[in-house]
């Protein structure tokens, strides 16, 4: 079997994707820093996260049907285009002194949304370019990916926010170029040849939902996955309302948020190795367990104290989401792999908008301690609750990929 390292399309892949995945992660650290700068107000930094993450769930299921019925590789390049011209809206209204919170907001929905039908649809690419048995360990490296990216985005997103305001906007924009030059050079098809399909959309959605609720394990894991969501964009936000008010600049923030990619990168690095060692149960109690230590808060009310206190839970993250989604990817058919990937990840993402709003509303109206107690209760129940469920408990083993065969899945 050819060494993933050797496969050109996936080595394409995963550059294009690098360089893309950076320049959304330091734009995402400016989005916040940019809001607050202009309205000084928590809850509207919480509003345009709120805008960012949306799109997962208004659109996530319409993605799946888009990344089975159309040409994968244009909808990608589509998207990317869609993106260029987002972030290029702001680099020219900065430019103008003509920015308004309003446009932040678009803008962030906007790039939010051609997120959501080009991540669906990467999903399809991933599948055909690696096969079915090194797809945990093909989900593994794109987890180094964005470790890489969380590391190296942040600081340098501040950074360039430090110069100007608009460029980290303008890095963006160019890093989605980027991603098209690298999709037009890949040569495997991302999807299989089959006859165009005229059903519905709406049964379309309904085959996609119904084959993950069948599968236990994969349904509770992607419900549990959404409250975790939540909880995690609601930390980011705390972290850089609570550090702002610190007086930390913005590559101090970001260069505090790298500690978390650096521990990420290494977890992504062992994920493959704990894969084999540890169950794939053990894996996720270990992660829902980690979570929870930003409560540490309410006794060092320090940003330093919530970035520590994330890093145990930053290592293990790679790991639980390596062996899930390498699982969910191997075993699912190719011709239902885009609308089961969006229900999967609609299940997931639903917490991502609701976190930043939820927690920008609950500092400007309560503070911090308030907001800390809430999320750390939050993380608690989630770990109960995945030490409790018989579906985790019955969570599939990943020697089973050996003998699976998605076209009978």
């Amino acid at each position: 079997m050819t060494p993933l390292r050797k496969n050109r399309d996936f080595v394409l892949l995963q550059a294009g994707q690098m360089l893309s995945t950076l320049g959304s992660s330091a734009s995402q650290i400016a989005y916040p820093l940019l809001v607050l700068a202009l309205t000084h107000s928590p809850a509207k930094a919480g509003v345009v996260g709120f805008a960012a993450f949306a799109p997962y769930v208004a659109f996530g299921l319409l993605a799946g049907v888009a990344a089975h019925r159309w040409n994968r590789t244009r909808v990608m390049i589509g998207k990317d285009a869609v993106r260029v011209l987002a972030m290029t809206s702001i680099v020219v209204a900065l430019a103008l002194g003509s920015l308004t919170f309003a446009q932040i907001a678009i803008v962030a929905l906007v790039e939010g949304s051609a997120f959501v039908f080009f991540n669906i649809a990467e999903v399809g690419a991933l599948r055909s370019v690696v096969p079915t048995r090194q797809l945990p360990d093909a989900a593994a490296a794109e987890q180094a990916r964005m470790s890489v990216v969380t590391l190296a985005g942040p600081p340098l997103g501040g950074a360039l926010f430090g110069f100007a305001r608009s460029l980290p906007f303008l890095a963006d924009a160019v890093s989605y170029a980027f991603s098209i030059v690298s999709l037009i050079a890949m040569r495997t098809p991302f999807q299989e040849a089959r006859e165009r399909d005229t059903t519905p959309v709406r049964t379309q959605i309904r085959e996609g939902v119904s084959w993950l609720w069948r599968q236990p394990y994969l349904r509770t894991s992607a419900l549990i996955f959404g409250g975790n969501n939540f909880v995690w964009q609601g930390v980011i936000l705390l972290f850089v309302v609570v550090a702002r008010r610190h007086g930390l600049s913005g590559g101090v923030i970001g260069a505090l948020i790298a500690g978390f990619g650096a521990c990420s990168l290494l977890g992504s690095l062992t994920a493959p190795r704990a894969s084999r060692l540890l169950s794939v149960r053990g894996i996720m109690l270990l992660n829902q367990w980690l979570t929870g230590l930003f409560v540490l808060y309410l006794a060092w009310p320090s940003p330093y104290v919530v970035v520590v206190a994330v890093l145990p839970a930053g290592f293990v993250v790679p790991w639980m989401n390596a062996v899930i989604i390498g699982y969910r990817t191997a075993v699912t058919p190719d011709h239902l792999i885009g609308r089961v990937s969006s229900v999967a990840r609609n299940l997931a993402f639903i917490g991502m908008p609701l976190g930043p709003l939820a927690t920008g509303l609950l500092i400007g109206a309560y503070g911090t301690s308030v907001t800390v107690a809430v999320l750390a209760s939050l993380a608690g129940a989630l770990a109960a609750w995945s030490t409790l469920s018989p579906s985790i408990r019955n969570a599939p083993s990943l020697d089973d990929l050996d003998a699976a065969d998605p076209a009978l899945a």
